[in-house]
């Protein structure tokens, strides 16, 4: 009978350069190693020399950035989701788009089981497995941190050393760290006590911090059509590109670090430190342009899904059908979420500048506090008089009884 083919997620690090042998050590298998390229640039033949150096049979290394911007970040960005205020879903809707290319892979190889990286503490054990589980119900799955004995990071290191396997990481330096063409997060080491003001120098790797950026301000202009970004400065770019120009301008001018303690679906606190430089001014031009198309009851309604969205991609349900019914909500409200937003960066801090748009709903001729023929201001009277009056009966009757003054 032939092996068992078995699927790794495998992106070379620490935890899946182990990985390989560790399977091939405890099941009866072939091991097909997968990495899906969301954006970092990665060496195709280096990666696949280290893979079948562990002991893989192939190795798949797939370039997805152009489906992960456009099918998993330009819904989240629309929805303007953002978990606990704070992050903006980095490594979050990176882990589905790389688990549905790990199970058409799979399928494609005749795999019977996919292994992951994933430790029993985090999140991401819990978005690869609820993709799996959406789009293979029938594909088994292994996770070793679960299952083996090796209970930290130094003692992975130690195994990697015993079968003379490179890792990328020392027990003097071994931050976790995940990056794509989104963010890069930062996890682990003195970032462990929330006490700790993070060494910025020592942790930053996509842009400066906000004390060595310019002296100066920069200004960008980015132009959206029903809320999807499509230039920068009036220049046209595919979305990888774009987001490339972002970050680039962005990570310059120190826009774009977040540092979070968050509420992990498993119930535990964790702490991170996320560079987040192009997504972080999308989202604040994004808003800008919906403050000035989308009517009042719309906006806020929209912000009540946002939060939810944002549960839903941190908790790995991007498959479910509610995050399928709020997108189709989403992009309902962006029909017309079109115009230019002018930026202002300086040292960290991200300002609006200027927004047009031909679906304004801004009327300086009611707005004005000039004089004016359109606004009767006697209208407000009796506005204020109906829109008023329960409280006003609410107030009568506590009067009437004594409980108020």
């Amino acid at each position: 009978m032939s092996k068992e083919k078995i699927l790794l997620a495998y992106s070379g690090g620490l935890d899946t350069s182990i990985i390989i042998p560790w399977l091939l050590e405890n099941y009866d298998c072939e091991v097909i190693a997968m990495a899906g390229d969301v954006g970092i640039g990665i060496d195709r033949d280096v990666l696949i020399r280290k893979a079948l150096n562990c002991g893989a049979s192939k190795c798949f290394v797939e370039d997805i950035s152009h489906e992960f911007i456009t099918d998993f970040v330009y819904p989240t960005l629309k929805a303007g989701a953002i978990y606990e205020g704070k992050y903006l879903l980095g490594t979050s809707f990176a882990r589905p788009v790389i688990a549905k290319r790990m199970v058409e892979i799979a399928k494609r190889e005749g795999c019977s089981t996919i292994a992951h990286g994933c430790t029993g503490k985090g999140n991401d054990q819990v978005r690869f497995e609820l993709t799996i589980k959406a789009l293979a119900p029938e594909m088994k799955i292994i996770a070793p941190w679960r299952i083996w004995d090796i209970k930290s990071r130094d003692e992975e290191i130690d195994y990697a050393a015993a079968r003379n396997i490179p890792v990328p990481v020392t027990k003097e330096s071994n931050y976790s760290m995940d990056e794509n063409l989104w963010h890069l997060s930062h996890e682990g080491m003195d970032l462990e006590d929330p006490a700790n003001e993070p060494d910025y120098q020592k942790i930053l790797k996509l842009m400066k911090s906000p004390e060595e950026a310019p002296d100066q301000p920069t200004y960008v202009t980015v132009s959206f059509e029903k809320g999807i970004p499509t230039k920068v400065d009036g220049k046209e770019y595919n979305p990888v590109d774009l987001l490339k120009t972002l970050n680039a301008i962005a990570a310059r001018n120190g826009v774009g670090i977040a540092d979070i303690v968050e509420n992990r679906l498993v119930g535990m606190k964790s702490r991170g430190v996320y560079e987040t430089p192009g997504g972080t001014l999308l989202y604040a031009a994004h808003r800008e342009l919906e403050l000035l198309t989308l009517d009042r009851d719309t906006l806020h309604y929209k912000d009540l899904v946002a939060l939810r969205f944002a549960e839903l991609v941190y908790f790995g349900q991007w498959f479910h059908p509610l995050r399928e019914a709020l997108s189709a909500f989403v992009d309902y409200t962006q029909q017309t979420v079109t115009g230019d937003v002018r930026m202002k960066l300086y040292k960290g801090n991200l300002m609006p500048a200027g927004t047009v748009s031909p679906f304004s709903l801004y009327d300086e001729a009611i707005a004005t506090f000039s004089s004016d023929e359109v606004y009767n201001q006697n209208d407000a009277t009796g506005f204020i008089n109906c829109f008023g009056l329960p409280m006003k009966i609410v107030a009568q009757m506590k009067k009437n009884n004594g409980l108020l003054e």
